[in-house]
């Protein structure tokens, strides 16, 4: 096999220094919340082993998982965004094109058979025989199932890879079909969402670098490291949800206060990823930080559980273990019985002090 340069090699090459370098190591180890003592264990991964040769195929998808990767701050460095990974193939962002780029993929797949990871971004239609999605003049499936026969695992990006997305919506008339239905006798990491986290996916990467196996996974396949508590676990706006405090119309001043969005559809109570703690855009915010709520993209069938703004569903254990509406009665009722009960007490209190003060003489 092919000898291919190590993480730590290529850095260098491009000028990092070794400081430098132990300080990505130590900031991996966060993103990937992991302590302080594997970060020696990441350095010498990175310094000994050989990067991943990656295959990226697409199918029915718009690139959205693409944008997202090339546009990670951490934990890949800035200056060497796929350096750590020799993406070998990747029809989008590969300079070949045509039988060039078709080549280089035979090539990847014979000097590392058995050694890489293939990355699909999108999903295969099986409908008519797969011809609503052709690559290199074959319908995706085949290109699917033919890269897939080597590969050491198998990455779903996005949405659509690890559940259908919009393209496997009903009626779904192609038959767009999540790959782990496709590809079943392979190691399959899911990393939804439309698109994943940037930070997520390098993530992944990094971790399989470093430890040279598949990261923990939830009984769905997700990375438990970024997908195992939901949005609404560590949303900054939960005191509101259980204060019973929501935003009732757009625009209204409950939402100019910032209270919970989930009365006008948000599905972060539902939905597991990391948005609400990794965040987007280097950290800087995310959907409802930015007020609008979440819609539960990295969740099976998002796309066909009714309209973005409608409520998931009458929730029966958040908050103060009521639902929405509830909350916020009982919210007001506790208020409005807390008024009451101190008045009687105060009543009672009085009267007991007019009785201990009447004179011996008025006592009958």
């Amino acid at each position: 096999m092919s000898r291919i340069e190590t993480f730590y090699e290529v850095m260098r090459s491009q000028g990092i220094t070794r400081r430098s370098f132990m300080k990505y190591c130590s900031l991996t180890a966060a993103a990937l919340g992991l302590g302080p003592a594997f970060v020696p264990k990441i350095a010498q991964a990175m310094e000994t082993k050989p990067r991943t040769p990656v295959i990226w195929v697409h199918g029915l998808e718009c690139t959205c998982c693409s944008e997202s990767f090339i546009r990670s701050a951490h934990p890949l460095a800035k200056d060497v965004v796929l350096s750590m990974i020799s993406l070998d193939y990747d029809d989008t962002l590969m300079a070949a094109a045509g039988h060039q780029a078709e080549a280089a993929l035979e090539d990847t797949i014979e000097k590392y058979r058995g050694n890489y990871i293939l990355a699909v971004e999108g999903n295969p239609p099986l409908n008519e025989d797969g011809m609503f999605c052709i690559v290199g003049g074959k319908p995706f499936v085949e290109q699917l199932r033919h890269a897939a026969k080597d590969a050491k695992a198998i990455i779903s990006w996005g949405a659509c890879a690890s559940y259908g997305c919009v393209q496997a919506a009903k009626p779904n008339p192609t038959r767009a079909t999540p790959v782990h239905k496709v590809i079943t006798d392979k190691p399959i990491i899911k990393v939804p969402g439309c698109p994943p986290i940037a930070e997520v996916m390098t993530g992944v990467i990094t971790y399989m670098l470093t430890f040279d196996r598949l990261p923990e996974l939830d009984r769905q396949g997700r990375p438990k490291m970024f997908y195992s508590q939901r949005i609404h676990d560590k949303c900054y706006r939960r005191p509101h949800f259980d204060a019973g405090q929501f935003v009732e119309a757009w625009d209204d001043e409950n939402a100019k206060k910032g209270y919970c969005l989930y009365k006008m559809g948000c599905k972060g109570p539902t939905t597991y990823n990391a948005c609400s703690t990794v965040r987007w855009n280097e950290g800087v915010s995310f959907p409802i930080q930015s007020g609008h709520g979440c819609i539960g993209c990295s969740e099976d069938g998002f796309w066909d559980q009714g309209s973005f703004y409608d409520r998931v569903t009458d929730l029966t254990q958040f908050g103060v273990e009521a639902n929405a509406d509830q909350v916020g009665m009982a919210a007001a009722g506790v208020v409005g019985g807390g008024i009451a009960l101190h008045a009687a007490v105060s009543a009672l209190k009085s009267a007991q002090k007019k009785t201990q003060d009447k004179p011996a003489s008025e006592e009958v």
